[in-house]
């Protein structure tokens, strides 16, 4: 749409004991329907906030609220090892820091490890939970083994050829449908960021805590996924008590992004919120175009 302007969102620093983390804030647009509960969003390895934008011009409705693992994005490298109960604890800071008590949980791949750690610690403030091509941690069924070896370094975010040449490999979805709206905000993540993001996960489970999740929640998998199959889908939603289960069928790992308005509508439905159709081009979010300038001298 050529008068579509992006909800851009206010980008600031977050300071959790001695770690900043960058943090962003949509402001919603309510579209008529009440007061939404605000939306937490976890965010896949190595993914930066801005990765999030499409997501949140088509989401429109709610304030979300994300922010950047250490070394990943604008926040500075980890100054320590940290584990899922600490980004839970970091994400329930930065609510209440701003103004937050209540809000529905939602996480991507590595995300949705944090974001099933958060709704356990955090039960009171969590309302839903939203789980997108995710699993129970190291009790998964491990995906194609050629997209893990992929997955094991940050080189997709790094070199833009390497991500294109090796999208389907890596992820199951088309490139054709899915580069762009990926890579055009993507940001890479520092080597230190990144290995300590994927050392964070070794050896966590949701499993001794997973039946305890109170939160009625839905799992959303892509049947072409190549690093998470979809069983692992299936388990979760064996596992917790309160959920509903979603294939999109022809889908691969990055269906937020190649099939968006498919992925909103079955939210939506789920939060029983009315559908608000916006069709959205991926634009360059001025904070990535800032931080190639400072590549570039």
């Amino acid at each position: 749409m050529s008068d579509f302007h992006p909800n851009l969102p206010r980008i600031f620093f977050s300071k959790i004991g001695n770690q900043k983390l960058r943090t962003a804030i949509w402001s919603g647009a309510d579209k008529g329907f009440g007061k939404r509960t605000p939306l937490l969003f976890f965010n896949g390895i190595g993914a930066n906030l801005e990765i999030a934008q499409t997501f949140a011009d088509t989401f429109t409705g709610r304030d979300i609220i994300t922010f950047d693992m250490p070394g990943v994005g604008g926040s500075p490298d980890p100054t320590f090892l940290y584990r899922p109960w600490w980004v839970a604890k970091a994400a329930k800071q930065i609510l209440i820091d701003n103004g937050y008590d209540k809000v529905d949980v939602l996480g991507v791949s590595w995300g949705g490890g944090a974001a099933q750690q958060f709704a356990w610690q955090n039960k009171d403030m969590t309302h839903r939970l939203i789980l997108c091509a995710t699993t129970t941690g190291v009790t998964m069924v491990p995906g194609n083994p050629k997209a893990l070896s992929k997955m094991m370094s940050p080189k997709r975010y790094i070199d833009r050829d390497f991500l294109a040449k090796n999208f389907e490999t890596l992820y199951g979805d088309a490139a054709s449908e899915g580069v762009g709206e990926f890579s055009i905000n993507m940001m890479p993540p520092s080597v230190k960021g990144y290995l300590f993001q994927l050392g964070a996960m070794v050896g966590w489970s949701s499993l001794p805590f997973i039946r305890r999740i109170r939160a009625k929640t839905l799992v959303i998998m892509g049947d072409k996924d190549h690093i998470v199959p979809v069983v692992n889908g299936r388990f979760l939603h064996m596992m917790l008590k309160r959920s509903r289960l979603k294939i999109i069928h022809g889908a691969g790992h990055l269906f937020l992004l190649t099939r968006r308005q498919e992925t909103i509508d079955m939210i939506r439905d789920f939060f029983g919120e009315p559908e608000v159709h916006v069709d959205v081009e991926p634009v360059l979010l001025p904070s990535v175009k800032e931080t190639y300038v400072g590549w570039h001298h």
